[in-house]
């Protein structure tokens, strides 16, 4: 079954009210010769269809995920399918933009929401940054690096829920910055501090980037999170 085919029997299926492809085919410029179709068959509620014997079909060409509209709507709420679904393409909307409202709506979290992740977030990256740079301190060089690697993971969570945007797959991070900048940052020196921290655990880097991270934490309210650390915010900044 190619993708083609698969479309054009949904197509003309009325239990079927949307396909949305994800994944590097709705990325534009990030389809290899490898890329297959990872396409959701969406169904309306309680609709019956010989497509739903399609449900987990897999091959090099086309991946499938066949499911009612009322799941649909749930789907990375939260989850990790989230930020596919966020920049995903929508090849059949017979709902005159229910398809496009919903995928609209797992694009932006909710402000409340964001603001209890990212304050998570935040303390995860703090504690993970302190780890790294104390090691780096008392000498223990791999594991410097691996807690600098584990904090950019965090601060990466934290920059986008304060834009309240679900974080991409690290294969998208450049492409998402490229297109959709974080307020206030600057793509290309972000991605060349993660860049750096992650591949040598770079203390001296760690702490600049931390100095950027504090003024924009607190001036999203975060300030409680990072005084809670007391006297061990001086190890995190700048020397």
């Amino acid at each position: 079954m190619t993708y083609e085919a698969f479309v054009d029997l949904a197509v003309a299926d009325p239990a079927v009210v949307g396909l949305v492809l994800k994944g590097s085919r709705a990325h534009e410029g990030m389809t290899t010769e490898h890329s297959d179709h990872d396409l959701y068959v969406v169904l309306a509620d309680g609709a019956r269809t010989d497509l739903v014997h399609f449900a987990g079909h897999r091959s090099p060409e086309l991946d499938l995920v066949v499911l009612s509209l009322e799941e649909f709507r749930a789907v990375g709420m939260p989850g990790f399918e989230r930020y596919a679904l966020s920049r995903s393409r929508i090849v059949l909307d017979r709902l005159d933009g229910v398809i496009a409202q919903i995928l609209a709506a797992k694009a932006t979290l909710d402000a409340e929401q964001a603001f209890r992740d990212a304050a998570e977030w935040l303390d995860a990256y703090a504690n993970s940054l302190y780890r790294s740079v104390k090691n780096a301190r008392d000498g223990h060089a791999l594991a410097a690096r691996l807690d600098a690697a584990d904090s950019v993971g965090f601060l990466l969570e934290l920059l986008f829920a304060l834009d309240r945007r679900p974080r991409p797959y690290n294969k998208y991070l450049e492409w998402e910055l490229a297109r959709f900048p974080l307020p206030g940052w600057d793509t290309r020196q972000l991605l060349d501090a993660v860049g750096r921290i992650s591949a040598t655990g770079d203390a001296s880097a760690q702490r600049r980037l931390f100095a950027r991270v504090e003024t924009a934490a607190r001036r999203a309210g975060h300030g409680a999170v990072l005084d809670a650390w007391g006297g061990d915010l001086h190890l995190m900044r700048p020397e």
